[in-house]
C-alpha cells in the first residue's frame, strides 16, 4: 500500500499575532532592515519574519549625515518596494523625525498613510512616556504599532550623541518607557543602546516581545541594519556581527569589471547578440 506524501503547509505571511505567539512559546525571531525589493526578497526567502523599513534609510540609502532629514515621501517608495518583495514578512515602516511629534492626529495621519499609500503592516515610532498617547491613537485606530526606546536617534542631539541609554539610576527610565509604549498598546518594542540586564528585566516584565539593537542576547528578538550585518558599511558599532564582506566583494566586482572593459574583455562574443 503507498501512501501519498504529505506537502508541507504554504508559509503564511508573518503577523503581529505570530510574535505574540513566538514569545510565548520562548521562540526567538530576527529582523533585518530594507529598502528595496530585491533584498526584500532575499530576506524573505531566507526565512525573517520580519523587515523594517526604517528611518536608517537617510544614512544608507540617501548618504544624510543622520536620520533626522528623511521624510515620509523619501520612505514611501521604500515601503511599497519592500512589500513587494517580501510575501511572508511582516513589514513594519518608521515614521520620520517630525511626522509624530506634534499631536495625536499629525501620528494618526501619517500612519494612515504608510499604511495606505506604502502598504505597510505596521508602524514603527520612537519615545517611550512621552509617545504613548501616539501610540494608542493609532492602535485605537487599527493601526498595529512596534515602539522604540532607550537610544532614539531621532533625539540624539537632545540626548547628547550616540550614547548607551539606562544605565545606573537611568535605568527606572527605560524601563518605565518601555511599559508605557507596552501598556498603550504597542505589539513590540525595540530596545537600543541599553545595558544587558536592563533589557532582561524590561523582556521578563512585558508580554510583547522586545526587539533588541545593542540591548544584549536576552531580548525576544534582534534587529539590525541589513547593510551593517552583511559588511557593505565601511563602519559599524560595537554591537553589529558581520556575516558577509559584501563591500569587499562588490569592490573586487566593480574593478575586474573596470579592467576588462578597459582591456577590451568585456563584452565578449557570448554577451553580445
Amino acid at each position: 500500500m503507498s501512501y501519498a506524501s504529505e506537502e508541507p503547509a504554504p508559509r503564511r505571511r508573518t503577523r503581529v499575532h505570530h510574535l505574540a505567539a513566538m514569545k510565548e512559546r520562548g521562540e526567538r525571531w530576527a529582523m533585518l532592515t530594507s529598502y528595496d525589493a530585491l533584498t526584500a526578497a532575499v530576506f524573505d526567502e531566507a526565512g525573517v519574519p520580519a523587515l523594517l523599513v526604517g528611518d536608517s534609510a537617510a544614512n544608507t540609502v540617501l548618504g544624510m549625515p543622520s536620520t533626522l532629514g528623511v521624510t515620509l515621501e523619501d520612505l514611501l517608495p521604500m515601503v511599497r518596494a519592500v512589500v513587494r518583495g517580501a510575501p511572508h514578512a511582516l513589514v513594519v515602516a518608521d515614521l520620520p523625525f517630525g511626522t509624530y511629534e506634534a499631536s495625536d492626529e499629525q501620528a494618526l495621519a501619517s500612519g494612515v498613510r504608510l499604511m495606505k499609500e506604502g502598504g505597510a503592516h505596521a508602524v514603527k515610532l520612537e519615545g517611550g512616556v512621552r509617545s504613548a498617547s501616539r501610540v494608542r491613537a493609532l492602535v485605537d485606530a487599527g493601526i498595529p504599532v512596534m515602539g522604540h526606546v532607550g537610544f532614539t536617534p531621532q533625539a540624539e542631539h537632545a540626548l547628547g550623541g550616540y550614547r548607551v541609554q539606562g544605565r545606573g539610576e537611568a535605568a527606572d527610565a527605560v524601563v518605565a518607557d518601555a511599559r508605557a509604549v507596552a501598556e498603550a498598546g504597542a505589539f513590540s518594542v525595540v530596545l537600543e543602546m541599553v545595558p544587558a540586564d536592563v533589557a532582561e528585566q524590561v523582556t521578563r516584565t512585558l508580554a510583547i516581545p522586545t526587539v533588541g539593537i545593542g540591548a544584549g542576547a536576552g531580548c525576544d528578538a534582534q534587529v539590525l541594519v541589513w547593510q551593517d550585518f552583511a559588511g557593505l558599511s565601511e563602519r559599524t558599532a560595537r554591537f553589529v556581527k558581520r556575516y558577509a564582506d559584501l563591500r569587499g566583494a562588490l569592490g573586487e566586482a566593480a574593478r575586474a569589471y573596470a579592467e576588462d572593459v578597459r582591456a577590451g574583455t568585456f563584452p565578449g562574443p557570448e554577451h553580445s547578440f
